[in-house]
C-alpha cells in the first residue's frame, strides 16, 4: 500500500528496512572522520550517534522507508561548455522530494492512522545510501554510490523514518565484481580504495563545498567540471541502463542552460546567474563560487 502510493507520487523504487543501529557503518564512518576525509565539511562531524541510529531522530522509530527518484536527463549540456552535474539541471531536488515525502506521510496518516515520522532528503544526519542498500534498492558500489541493477546510479535517495512496523525487504548482492572503472577514471584520485571515497579530494567537494581557493595542485585535473562531477557514474557499466527521468521539475526551466557555450559561461553576470539558477542546486555555490570555479578551469587550460 505504502509502496504503491510512493510509486504513484513519482518515486522509481521504494524499499523498507528495520530501524536500528548500523553496526557495519560505524567503524567506516569513524575512520572516514579520523582520516579527515570530510575536509571542510565540518557538519559531517556532528551527530555521530544519530547518523548511525535513526531511533535517535524519531522517537519509537521502527521502519526506514527508502525511496529513489531518477534524475538522469533527457537532454544534456552543449559539449562546448564547462560541465555541471546532471542532478543540478532542474529545480532543487530538496524542494521537489520533500513535497512528495510530505504527501506520502500524509497518505500513511490518512489510511493507517496517526504515525510519528520524519522525512529526510540529504540534509540531516542520515546515512541514506546505507539504508537504501539495507532496503534492497541496490548495493554500494566502489565509488560509494548506490547502484541499482536495472537503472544504474543517477538517483536521489530519500527516506521516511516512522514508528510503524512494516514488512522488511532484504539486501541484494553486490554486482561490481572485479570492475575498477570508477577508481581508474577519477582524475583527482578521490576513490582511495574500493568503496572508500576521500571527500576532500572529490571534484564535487572542490566546486561546491569548499569556500576557499581551490588548491593549485588540482590544476588540470578537473576535466572541465565547474559544478559537481559525474565521472565515476558516467564510466560505470551499470549506468548503460540509465533511463531519462519523468519528473518535470528536473527539466531546466530556462532552455538556455543546456545551450550556452563556454564563452557564455565565462561571461556570465550575476543577473543572468540569478535568472538561470533561481531554484537550482547551483545556488549552493553562489555566483562568486561559480566564477571562482570557471576561473580555475580557465587558468588550468
Amino acid at each position: 500500500m505504502i509502496k504503491n502510493e510512493a510509486l504513484r507520487l513519482g518515486f522509481d523504487f521504494v524499499g523498507v528496512s528495520k530501524a536500528g543501529f548500523l553496526e557495519e557503518e560505524a567503524p567506516r564512518l569513524e575512520q572516514f572522520l579520523l582520516n579527515n576525509m570530510q575536509g571542510e565539511m565540518h557538519y559531517l562531524e556532528n551527530h555521530f550517534d544519530k547518523r548511525l541510529d535513526p531511533r535517535l531522530l524519531v522517537d519509537g522509530a521502527k521502519s526506514v522507508v527508502s525511496l529513489l527518484l531518477n534524475y538522469f536527463p533527457v537532454e544534456q549540456q552543449n559539449s562546448d561548455a564547462p560541465k555541471i552535474s546532471k542532478y543540478a539541471y532542474g529545480k532543487d531536488y530538496h524542494t521537489v522530494i520533500k513535497e512528495k515525502l510530505k504527501c506520502l506521510l500524509a497518505y500513511i496518516n490518512d489510511t493507517i492512522g496517526e504515525v510519528n515520522g520524519r522525512a529526510f532528503v540529504d540534509s540531516a544526519p542520515v546515512l541514506d545510501k546505507a539504508w537504501a542498500a539495507k532496503s534492497g534498492l541496490g548495493w554500494i558500489g566502489k565509488n560509494s554510490n548506490l547502484l541499482n541493477k536495472s537503472m544504474g546510479s543517477f538517483f536521489f535517495v530519500a527516506e521516511l523514518i516512522i514508528d510503524l512496523e512494516l514488512d522488511y525487504d532484504a539486501p541484494v548482492q553486490e554486482y561490481c565484481g572485479t570492475c575498477t572503472r570508477c577508481i581508474d577514471a577519477c582524475p583527482t584520485d578521490a576513490i582511495v580504495a574500493p568503496y572508500v571515497v576521500d571527500g576532500s579530494k572529490c571534484i564535487s567537494y572542490f566546486t561546491i563545498e569548499l569556500r576557499d581557493a581551490i588548491p593549485t595542485e588540482m590544476k588540470g585535473r578537473f576535466e572541465d567540471w565547474a559544478f559537481g562531477c559525474d565521472i565515476c557514474q558516467d564510466v560505470c557499466p551499470w549506468n548503460r541502463f540509465a533511463k531519462p527521468h519523468k519528473e518535470q521539475e528536473f527539466v531546466p526551466k530556462d532552455e538556455r542552460l543546456l545551450k550556452i557555450n563556454r564563452s557564455d559561461w565565462e561571461d556570465i553576470t550575476e543577473e543572468v546567474f540569478k535568472e538561470l539558477f533561481a531554484n537550482s542546486p547551483i545556488k549552493r555555490t553562489g555566483f562568486k563560487g561559480l566564477k571562482r570555479n570557471l576561473e580555475f578551469l580557465r587558468s588550468s587550460s
